[in-house]
């Protein structure tokens, strides 16, 4: 363990945790900043960009995380390319165990581990990624105008991303493998409702079909649960709307959490019941999910750590 202890210690490198990182350095506190297994989070698989204000033409998600990483590390910012193995909060200076044995010692932690959505594991989903397969039609849906697309769930989420893709798209099909949905009354009507809609039960996506060189979606292989027959649908898009899973394990068992695995933060603040720590991003935000929103959450956390640090006389 190193005599060292850091007055922030930020857990996780997507837009949560960089901008926390620029707000605490620009602060002179030297933050340090474990960048996970996936430095950037889910902005690094994302291909374009365009709803991040303050770039017009739009902007590929590594570049902007590459942007974020470059400013947190210009106003003093340390990153530690590794991941956590573990972690003491039981009291202060907290620590944090990393993967290759070493111990960190912090007075405040900021935790911005984000969430991963769920996929269907299929290798042709993953070589597609950004290609046309997306896990989020907020961020993607505005590259498939008067285009045919396909979502896999049954859920709200489901709906809510099947009837915000009919702004854009020609047809929407949603594929469920049950035949009745799980989502409310309310959202079934709605989805059932629209004319741009179309579902396909009782059916699953065994494979995504490409151009022939792995540039674009042209379609999706279905097959039937019940006759096990398989048909291919044509498509320029897959969404996948089966949920996300907060990157907490390692959380669960020291802070509140809610069913899911969702952090809980103190309303209004990212406080969390343990004095000094914080939460901020997709850790603790199952309703919006937005690289913008995730920056702001990042923010708050850091000038809340930096006032918890100047009440205690330690800044």
């Amino acid at each position: 363990m190193t005599d060292t202890v850091h007055n922030i210690l930020i857990i996780g490198s997507g837009p949560a945790g960089l901008t926390a990182a620029i707000y605490t350095a620009r602060a002179n506190l030297s933050p340090v900043v474990v960048e996970g297994m996936t430095p950037g989070g889910q902005l690094m698989i994302t291909t374009d960009v365009e709803n991040y204000p303050g770039f017009p033409e739009g902007v590929t998600g590594p570049e902007l995380m590459e942007l974020f990483h470059k400013q947190a590390e210009r106003f003093g910012a340390t990153f530690i390319a590794d991941e956590i193995t573990g972690i003491d909060v039981a009291s202060r200076p907290f620590t944090v165990t990393v993967s290759d044995g070493t111990e960190l010692r912090t007075k405040t932690l900021i935790i911005a581990t984000g969430a991963s959505a769920k996929w269907l594991n299929l290798e042709s989903e993953k070589k597609l990624q950004g290609k046309g397969v997306s896990a989020c039609a907020t961020c993607d849906g505005f590259f498939f105008r008067d285009k045919d697309v396909v979502v896999v769930g049954g859920g709200d989420t489901a709906m809510e991303e099947a009837t915000f893709l009919t702004r854009f798209a020609r047809k929407v099909t949603l594929i469920h493998r049950r035949d009745a949905l799980r989502a409310s009354k309310y959202m079934q009507k709605k989805l059932l409702d629209n004319p741009k809609i179309e579902v396909a039960w009782n059916s699953v996506v065994t494979e995504v079909l490409h151009d022939g060189e792995w540039q674009k979606v042209t379609g999706v292989r279905l097959k039937d649960v019940k006759s096990g027959t398989e048909r291919d649908l044509a498509c320029d898009g897959l969404f996948l709307a089966i949920g996300h899973e907060p990157n907490t394990k390692v959380f669960r068992d020291l802070l509140s959490a809610d069913e899911v695995g969702y952090l809980i933060g103190k309303a209004g603040t990212s406080e969390t019941e343990i004095p000094g720590v914080f939460v901020a991003g997709d850790v603790r935000d199952h309703r919006y999910r937005q690289a913008v929103t995730a920056a702001g959450s990042g923010c708050m956390a850091a000038i809340d750590a930096e006032r918890f640090l100047e009440a205690e006389g330690a800044h």
